[in-house]
């Protein structure tokens, strides 16, 4: 096989003729197969840093029209794909070379492993011409990659390169969604093919439905259940939202007259003054619901592996992986298909079947439901506009809920001050909420803000920061004011690692409980000042709303991004924390 490095030098002449030829499509190189490839898959952006071995690959994507984004970190590349894909719905797709490249990346990729988002990991190799030679930063990628992806393989013809690309991306939506790797060597990049003998797939020809509803007599089976239920419950996941299924889940509660409660990217699918929303008495749902249904989410521990749900209840869950379903917790029906097409087929099965008398008794059984909403609320409002110093955190977190608009997309990266905000932030509209997900991970922020804002430019950004989390990937704010992308950063500074610290400060006392987990007094509004935009430090909880609101006048007015850094109270702690629930 003819590669780059195998090619005798060429004159100036031979060169230029050889350009020509690329130009009138006579011969293409690998890199150029990529872009046409990623480009038939819908994918308009990459998220990357540079290096040698991927650098075909930017040619082509400049000559398909593809934004090639470039970072300062791997890891904030691989975290912007995912927000991209969060965002848009499409495949996400970061491009890094080889090496540290990848190994930068695994962050972001099990991130949206464990978050079910569908992204396409295009890591460089050195030439199969030195394999096992030694070279630079030679590694086992595809061995690597491999625990948390769908899909993860070579590619070791350049003839198969536009394939090979169509391929890991139909595995990113196979069932539940998910990443792909692919590692390229770099001679097959760089060779130059008859464009003829090249394999690309056209745009869409190879797909299949993904809007599958199971066994149809299972759809009989829960539309029965739920039309004999009197309290049912149902609870919407990531999954609803990313497979755009939102307005078929909104039209089944409102058919069946169901509460609703949301996690994930699907939080703000029902308007909060909707009767169906419900957000602070899922554990009361779950203790005396007759029917349960969850969609679209594992009973992982955030769910408390199933074991927080009533045995009593009559159990349902639809998932898009088969695998998931049924897994932890023994449930009563599962089905295995598209979330919003089973919704919509269980609604039209049911339809009409709901005599008055239930629907009374739904209604009755909402109302219970409210009022203790109302009583939940009533409690946590003290906490809420308190007005103490240092700064209680919950206090920020409703200043933050005060200070969205319709269209601010909110996004959570951090441990405790995040599982707080949870507690207040209400998004106005479903894919307006965003966090780090199963996997916990710290960091995510940077990119998925950056992410959204490049996917909707109309749309305001606000990322709220524990101090922790924003250290590890701040100074790509520079790079998303770079590509025209500002946004407003709200830090809740404590100092601290506070999830972790309030663990270790109950097992191990004062003495031990402060090692590993305390911060530096950071002002980090001087971090806003020092790549060109705003920057505000906060120390008095009445001064949260019109630091915010002054940074969104800068952020308006100068196209550059806001840090607003706010002074919490170490010492308070979100329910959750206290309970170690995350462990549980």
């Amino acid at each position: 096989m003819s590669t780059v490095a195998e090619k005798p030098p060429v004159s100036d002449t031979a060169t230029d003729t050889l350009k020509a030829k690329t130009k009138d499509g006579s011969v293409i190189s690998g890199g150029h197969l990529v872009a046409k490839a990623l480009k038939a898959e819908g994918v308009d952006t990459i998220f990357t840093l540079c290096g040698g071995h991927i650098i075909d690959i930017y040619d082509g994507c400049l000559d398909e029209g593809i934004r090639i984004v470039d970072v300062r970190h791997e890891q904030t590349a691989a975290h912007a794909a995912d927000g991209y894909a969060r965002q848009t719905g499409k495949l996400g797709c970061v491009v890094t070379t080889a090496g540290p490249g990848c190994t930068n990346a695994v962050t972001g990729v099990a991130t949206a492993f464990r978050s079910e988002s569908p992204i396409l990991h295009i890591g460089g190799q050195s030439s199969l011409s030195q394999h096992k030679m030694g070279s630079l930063q030679d590694l086992p990628h595809v061995d690597m990659m491999t625990p948390i992806t769908k899909f993860a393989s070579g590619v070791f013809s350049t003839e198969r390169v536009a394939d090979m690309v169509s391929m890991a991306a139909r595995e990113c939506f196979n069932g539940a969604y998910g990443p792909s790797y692919l590692e390229i060597p770099r001679d097959i990049l760089d060779r130059e093919i008859p464009i003829e003998t090249a394999v690309i797939p056209k745009p869409g020809s190879y797909r299949a439905s993904t809007k599958s509803i199971g066994d149809p007599a299972d759809i009989e089976k829960l539309a029965d259940i739920l039309v004999k239920s009197k309290s049912p419950a149902v609870l919407f996941g990531q999954q609803v939202w990313v497979s755009g299924g939102a307005n078929d889940a909104i039209e089944f509660v409102r058919a069946l007259d169901i509460p609703a409660y949301m996690n994930g990217a699907s939080r703000g699918m029902l308007p909060r003054d909707d009767p169906h929303h419900f957000d602070r008495t899922r554990s009361d749902a779950f203790k005396n619901a007759d029917v349960i249904l969850i969609v679209g989410t594992p009973f992982d521990f955030r769910m408390g592996y199933g074991k927080r749900i009533s045995k009593d209840a009559t159990l349902v869950q639809i998932d898009q992986s088969y695998a998931t379903v049924g897994k932890n917790r023994d449930i009563s029906l599962g089905l295995a298909g598209d979330p919003g097409s089973i919704l919509a087929a269980v609604a039209q099965a049911a339809s009409g079947r709901i005599d008055d008398g239930a629907r009374q008794q739904r209604q009755k059984w909402m109302a219970e439901l409210r009022d203790i909403e109302a009583t939940k609320l009533e409690k946590l409002m003290p906490m809420f506009t308190t007005d103490q110093n240092p700064i209680h955190p919950y206090r920020l977190a409703y200043e933050i809920n005060e200070f969205l608009g319709e269209d601010t997309i909110y996004i959570g990266d951090g441990g405790d001050i995040v599982t707080i905000s949870a507690q207040a932030v209400r998004p106005r509209n479903p894919g307006q909420w965003m966090d780090p997900g199963a996997l916990g991970s710290l960091g995510v922020g940077t990119g998925f803000s950056m992410a959204a804002k490049l996917a909707h430019p109309n749309k305001e950004v606000v990322c709220l920061y524990g101090d922790g989390a924003f250290g590890m990937t701040s100074f790509d704010m520079e790079t998303a004011q770079r590509f025209g992308a500002p946004y407003l950063a709200v830090i809740g500074n404590n100092s601290a690692m506070n999830q972790i610290r309030y663990g270790q400060l109950a097992k191990y006392g004062q003495d031990r409980g402060d090692i590993g987990n305390k911060l530096g007094d950071v002002p980090f509004s001087k971090f806003g000042e020092m790549i060109g935009g705003y920057g505000e430090e906060v120390h008095e909880a009445k001064e949260i709303q019109p630091a915010m609101q002054r940074a969104r006048e800068a952020i308006a007015k100068t196209g550059k991004c806001a840090v607003v850094n706010v002074w919490v109270d170490p010492n308070e702690y979100a329910p959750g924390t206290k309970a170690q629930t995350m462990y549980k």
